[in-house]
């Protein structure tokens, strides 16, 4: 089967869907189709809540139908091959797509394998991440009866740099219900250096560590995980220090220090989808290759990316995402009518919702120079100052910006 459209879009997630939708509220009459072989679409930032047992996962999913926009034809299937010389992609099915205009957002992947024993220990018994299974995670939370609660991330990028701290400031808060807390030492071992990069938030984020009693081991990159003996092991940079160091079961195995865990949460290893990282799409660190303020390709000036799959220096967030689709469909309306791109630019923004205990959140929104830049609509919501806990930034989190996704941002609309 061969077919051409004017535009077409890898992925139907976030990026894809959006910038469709948005795409049609410009012209209705555009010729757009979306490569996206999965039946469900999820609404992930959510899934912290669903970790710590107060979101319904049911909640998180819609069908895929229900998001395509109308007018946009759905190519049920994965995309394999990119001929960008020939405007062309070619499915695991064997059809071919030529197009126009591409836009690639296909989101990322996980690479189990860049840590040993990942896999087999993944949402398995005490092992748990609220990135692949946060039904799997509650559980875990639910069965602990005290002992070393480890929270830990992998050195390569990940979706919403924040989340692997957020379960953990909701699972301690759990932990002092459940009666388990005075039993339990609560650790979070970190590749960083600091538990946040911009300096409003980081200040925030100490006084909630203060105030749970959080062990912070600072420099420890995840090596490898023993899921039979329950240790994982890390290498760690001893010039690194260490925050409320409390003495922990530990061993040495060479130059690795484990740490022993009666349960473990982590977000998996994350890189580019494989199709895309054996593309000539891809910069040296196999991410696309992406102007960081148009998002044009650098190389094939009728490609755009956005979205997680994106080399761009910030945050992977729906929130980032949601900055990157106007800079996008601008350019693609522009070019379509044979304009040079426009001024519209993408200056880095990203925000992390940082839950920092049932019913209270932090806000962090920066862009490319981490500079703290919070929306001015939060006045509206009566918030001053975004940096520090808020009640009403939960509300925002667990009702606001679920309701903004489902109805304004795959809708088309800018918000």
């Amino acid at each position: 089967m061969k077919k051409h459209y004017q535009i077409l879009i890898i992925g139907g997630g976030t990026g894809g869907i959006m910038t469709a939708a948005q795409l049609l509220r410009k012209d209705p009459r555009l010729e757009v189709a979306i490569i996206e072989p999965s039946q469900i679409h999820y609404y992930q930032p959510a899934w912290t809540l669903v970790g710590a047992g107060t979101y319904n996962f049911s909640k998180t999913a819609k069908p895929m139908a229900e998001v395509i926009p109308s007018g946009v034809d759905w190519i049920k299937d994965f995309a394999l091959t990119f001929e960008p010389h020939q405007n062309r992609v070619i499915t695991r099915s064997g059809n071919h797509y030529s197009y126009d205009f591409l836009v690639v957002a296909p989101g990322l992947a996980y690479d189990m394998d860049l840590v040993p024993g990942l896999a087999e220990a993944m949402d398995k018994g005490v092992v748990c991440s609220n990135y692949t299974d946060p039904q799997h995670t509650w559980e875990v939370l639910k069965n602990f009866k005290g002992g070393t609660a480890l929270f830990t991330q992998p050195t390569t990028t990940i979706k919403c740099g924040g989340a692997p701290q957020k379960i953990m400031y909701l699972a301690e808060s759990y932990f002092r219900r459940s009666g388990v807390r005075k039993d339990t030492e609560v650790v979070f071992a970190t590749p960083g250096t600091v538990i946040f990069g911009i300096p409003e938030i980081k200040r925030t984020l100490m006084e909630v560590v203060d105030r749970k009693d959080i062990n912070l081991r600072f420099g420890y990159e995840l090596a490898e995980i023993d899921a039979e003996n329950q240790i994982a092991w890390f290498r760690f940079a001893t010039h690194v220090k260490e925050y409320n160091h409390k003495d922990l079961q530990t061993t040495t195995r060479g130059k690795l220090t484990g740490i022993h865990y009666d349960m473990l949460h982590t977000a998996p290893p994350s890189v580019a989808p494989d199709f895309i990282r054996k593309s000539p799409l891809v910069n040296a660190a196999g991410w696309l290759d992406v102007d960081a303020f148009s998002l044009q390709h650098m190389t094939y000036l009728n490609i755009f990316g956005l979205g997680d799959v994106a080399g761009l220096p910030t945050a992977k967030t729906g929130a980032a995402i949601r900055k990157q689709v106007p800079v996008v469909v601008d350019n693609l309306i522009r070019l379509l009518k044979n304009q040079p791109i426009g001024s519209k630019s993408y200056n880095g923004y990203s925000s992390c919702p940082l839950v920092t205990d049932y019913g209270k959140m932090v806000l962090a929104e920066f862009d490319y120079g981490n500079h703290f830049t919070p929306d001015p609509k939060l006045k509206r919501l009566l918030i001053s100052d975004s940096s520090k806990e808020s009640w009403r930034l939960w509300i925002l989190k667990k009702y606001g910006l679920p309701y903004l996704y489902w109805n304004k941002m795959l809708k088309g609309k800018e918000v």
